[in-house]
């Protein structure tokens, strides 16, 4: 067995008996470096090198939950929760919670698919946005795995299939440059409107299986409890007796200048801490709690911030034991010439690889030199063998606990504790994304 495959069986395995993800990543680590051969001392070292990848992103994260908990702590996420519940009737049944049921999850989906290119902040805006939702999902007994597949398909199918924001990075500087490269000794020339072109079958696939989720799976109710997400001298309800107009101007003031400042400069952690600072100076909670709530903030982030740098380390180490390339020339033994057959080898091998290393972007460049020449020796068109090295880099983000698709709705669905990354965004995105991806990526290999 291949040592990639077995260290992210491992992972797996650990992850879904609950084990806590950033030990699994760990023992995975280890099995994984140790089968393929390296030594104890290389493995710690590549494990070291890699942390720092995923550091910056972490401490961006534990800085917006901080944030996310002074806007909390105000009160005014309790007025805008009660006031949506007042006006929308949600005590109600029938049509009218249905309707406000569709226009949030529409909202968020929006939200999502915006963040990807209108206001390229990708996942900063959950920590923000979901927790003060979080109420009003409650009242309308919202399933929060279907919330965990509406954001992930919003973050993630807008960058593989439209070339603006974040996909203009991932489809033309990294996808198409990739391919090029690799097919210019072998004659393969992609331009721009191919690579959008391609995907169109396997993100029609994401899309199917995010109608499945809204109107099969995750259809019916589920109970939560009101929680709150900040504990202070006064609970958010009777900080937002108090709330001056002013305040509430400084309130939006922050929420805008947040969004503002990491555009400018490009730093999440800037932007976190411009919005926490603005709070903090408005008087909307009192000056000798602000350090309790921003380490009440960053403490309700430091899982996923911790499984982030961790999936780093875990990947530097499955990239220099020089097992994917292992992995890519064994499967060809076992395809012969079966052209159906090797499209759907490279597709599961991709999985493999992305689950591990919990990125697309960062799988492109690994797998685009392996698999380009192994689709055109099986016949594959330039638009098929785009096709089959976007989905198959694509493969796993969705579905990979050590993924920001699957860790950006866990930071703000289980802000109150309530949500399981695993069971609730891990395995639902992988039932409902990574499977339809697989089959829809092989029909347009093979119609293509």
């Amino acid at each position: 067995m291949n040592a990639i495959v077995l260290a992210i069986l491992v992972m797996v395995s650990l992850s879904l008996a609950r084990v806590s993800v950033v030990f699994a990543l760990i023992v995975a680590t280890l099995v994984g470096g140790l089968y393929a051969g390296m030594p104890i001392n290389d493995i710690l070292n590549a494990f070291n090198d890699g942390l720092g990848n995923g550091a910056t992103v972490a401490l961006a994260y534990a800085v917006l939950g901080a944030f996310a908990v002074a806007l909390s702590r105000s009160g005014i996420t309790e007025v805008m929760a009660n006031r949506a519940i007042r006006r929308f009737h949600i005590n109600e049944t029938g049509s009218s919670r249905r309707m406000v049921t569709f226009t949030l999850l529409a909202a968020l989906l929006a939200a999502a698919v915006s963040s990807q290119n209108l206001i390229p902040v990708h996942i900063a805006f959950i920590p923000v946005l979901v927790p003060p939702l979080l109420k009003l999902m409650n009242h309308l007994q919202l399933d929060r795995r279907l919330v965990a597949c509406v954001i992930t398909f919003g973050i993630t199918a807008p960058y593989m299939l439209l070339p603006v924001g974040f996909g203009a990075i991932f489809l033309n500087d990294i996808l198409l440059t990739n391919l090029n490269e690799s097919g210019a000794e072998l004659g393969l020339e992609v331009t721009r409107q191919m690579v959008p072109m391609a995907m169109v079958i396997p993100i029609g696939g994401m899309a199917l299986g995010l109608a499945v989720a809204a109107l099969f799976s995750y259809r019916k109710g589920r109970d939560y409890e009101d929680r709150d997400l900040a504990h202070g001298e006064e609970s958010p309800a009777e900080a937002a007796q108090h709330l001056k107009l002013w305040q509430k101007v400084v309130l939006a003031i922050s929420l805008v200048g947040t969004v503002a400042v990491q555009l400018y400069t490009g730093s999440m952690v800037l932007g976190g801490i411009f919005g926490f600072a603005l709070l903090s100076l408005s008087g909307v909670f009192r000056w000798h709690e602000q350090d309790g709530i921003f380490t009440e903030g960053m403490r309700m982030m430091a899982l996923v911030g911790f499984i982030m740098i961790t999936a780093a380390g875990f990947a530097s180490v499955m990239q220099a034991s020089g097992e994917v390339e292992a992995l890519v020339s064994s499967s060809t033994d076992i395809i012969g010439d079966n052209k159906g057959l090797a499209a759907l080898v490279m597709l599961l091998v991709g999985l493999f690889i992305t689950m591990g290393i919990g990125s697309s972007f960062s799988t492109i460049p690994i797998i685009a030199s392996l698999y380009v020449p192994l689709a055109l020796n099986f016949g594959f068109s330039p638009l098929a063998t785009v096709a089959l090295v976007g989905t198959a880099a694509a493969l796993g983000d969705a579905g990979s606990p050590a993924s920001d698709s699957t860790l950006g709705p866990t930071a703000g669905l289980n802000a109150d504790g309530q949500h399981d990354h695993i069971w609730d965004s891990v395995v639902p995105t992988f039932i409902h994304y990574n499977i339809p991806l697989i089959v829809f990526g092989w029909v347009a290999a093979m119609m293509l």
